[in-house]
């Protein structure tokens, strides 16, 4: 929905979305199904990587360009957060590309050689919460003197291996998703690369956590128990009444909303907005961890609670205040949350005027 922040949170503030809808044999693959998918003209041709890798090159250029950073500092780490990376090259080889690119680890590498990052990168892939994990590690590497600048990127790429997985689990839903609502019939997945940069310093304070309940290989504990800890984690002592919205995970399938009601309520978090991104662009993987922040803090410097695009009506047990409107807040913090399989849950919350 566009190559800049500012063009992406003015579409998503519009209502706008880019999941499309794919006919059974797409990708011979033999369901229908709906994805958010970059148009190709968008998709930078660069000779020796990747369609991965040119993503990844590209938001990452867009966050140095407006960063007064220096990339050749031995002081800057560069973060990658992917859940998939190149892993179509284990379908089809590219004859300008290596075959060992197949690893998270040697494609980062490649980016980071590409800028002339002197560091070597660190590759965060934790399941759906890899973006958030990526971004709490680079927080805490910043805060311990270990780096003072903090490149972290989230990207991932939809490929036929992506898509006949979640079909394996009966996970896709033909129709846009419908976060939280009645209606609910799983995730539609999408494509995003997003960039943050991260300094020490300024007026953004931030805590949080990532928690495992390790109750099962790919469905949340029904109580939200590793949710509800990294909640709790991450608020500490702050009031619920301070945040302006909570930026749930809302994936759109029947165990996910459910697991995240619960654990919200749990925390005590019943009365504060709740929305979800993933009308707009789908379940982005190892980028929506990224993509999400920062859209939240756009939204949170607007002063607006973004609406949860495909919600009508409440659809679980615990009620929750969503809306499919925008509204508005004067409210300076907010919560961001994520789960994956394997029981692993993160939370991060955010704060302008503290000390980073």
């Amino acid at each position: 929905m566009g190559m800049t922040t500012a063009d992406n949170y003015a579409a998503v503030k519009q209502g706008r979305s880019m999941l499309r809808s794919y006919q059974a044999g797409t990708m011979g693959i033999n369901e229908a199904f709906t994805l958010s998918l970059f148009d190709e003209e968008s998709v930078p041709l660069m000779e020796g990587f990747t369609r991965f890798e040119r993503l990844v090159i590209a938001s990452v250029s867009r966050a140095l360009a407006s960063a007064d950073v220096d990339a050749h500092s031995d002081r800057l780490l560069f973060v990658l957060s992917t859940t998939k990376g190149n892993v179509e090259l284990l379908d089809a080889a590219q004859p300008s590309v290596p075959a060992d690119r197949v690893l998270p680890g040697v494609a980062a590498q490649a980016v980071a050689s590409h800028f002339g990052f002197r560091r070597s990168p660190l590759v965060v892939s934790n399941a759906c919460i890899s973006g958030l994990s990526a971004q709490i590690t680079a927080l805490r590497l910043l805060d311990s003197g270990v780096c003072d600048v903090a490149v972290v990127c989230g990207a991932d790429v939809v490929s036929r291996f992506v898509v006949s997985g979640f079909c394996s689990l009966k996970a896709l839903s033909p129709f846009e998703c419908r976060p939280f609502d009645m209606e609910r019939m799983g995730i539609n997945l999408g494509e995003a690369a997003a960039t943050v940069v991260y300094g020490r310093g300024g007026d953004v304070s931030w805590r949080g956590a990532v928690r495992n309940d390790a109750y099962h290989i790919s469905t949340p504990s029904p109580q939200g128990e590793g949710c509800w800890q990294a909640i709790r984690a991450a608020m500490g002592d702050d009031r619920a009444d301070a945040l302006a919205f909570v930026n749930a995970h809302g994936t759109s399938t029947l165990y996910n909303d459910e697991m995240e009601s619960a654990a919200i309520w749990r925390a005590g978090l019943s009365d504060v907005p709740v929305n979800s991104l993933k009308g707009y662009y789908g379940h982005t993987m190892g980028a929506a961890g990224v993509l999400e922040t920062i859209l939240s803090m756009h939204a949170l410097d607007d002063g607006c609670v973004l609406a949860t695009r495909g919600y009508a009506e409440t659809g679980v047990s615990h009620a929750l205040r969503l809306s499919s409107v925008n509204s508005s807040t004067t409210k300076h913090a907010f919560l961001k949350l994520l789960s994956g399989f394997g029981g692993c849950n993160a939370a991060l919350l955010m704060k302008k005027g503290g000390e980073a």
